[in-house]
């Protein structure tokens, strides 16, 4: 199982976006995101929804190329902190 697999299935869609937008467009994200755990996107724009409310909160910022940048309140989440997955 690959490292983003265990991300994905075990940590909320806030946590998954508020690292990954830094790194991965968001349609490749959506993608990733369906592979694993379709389920965090169930609900019709879930994960829009979850890109407006960090970029209101300040978490993340809008970027060039389709990438998010770190906003002023960004924070890494406990799973990279904790270095769960490494």
């Amino acid at each position: 199982m690959s490292t983003f697999e265990m991300i994905v299935k075990n940590e909320t869609l806030d946590d998954i976006v508020t690292v990954f937008a830094l790194i991965q467009a968001t349609p490749h994200l959506d993608m990733m995101i369906r592979i694993y755990n379709r389920e965090l996107l169930e609900e019709y724009g879930a994960l829009e929804d979850t890109y407006a409310r960090l970029i209101n909160a300040g978490v993340l910022a809008n970027g060039k190329n389709g990438l998010a940048v770190k906003g002023p309140n960004w924070k890494a989440p406990a799973y990279m902190t904790e270095r769960r997955y490494i």
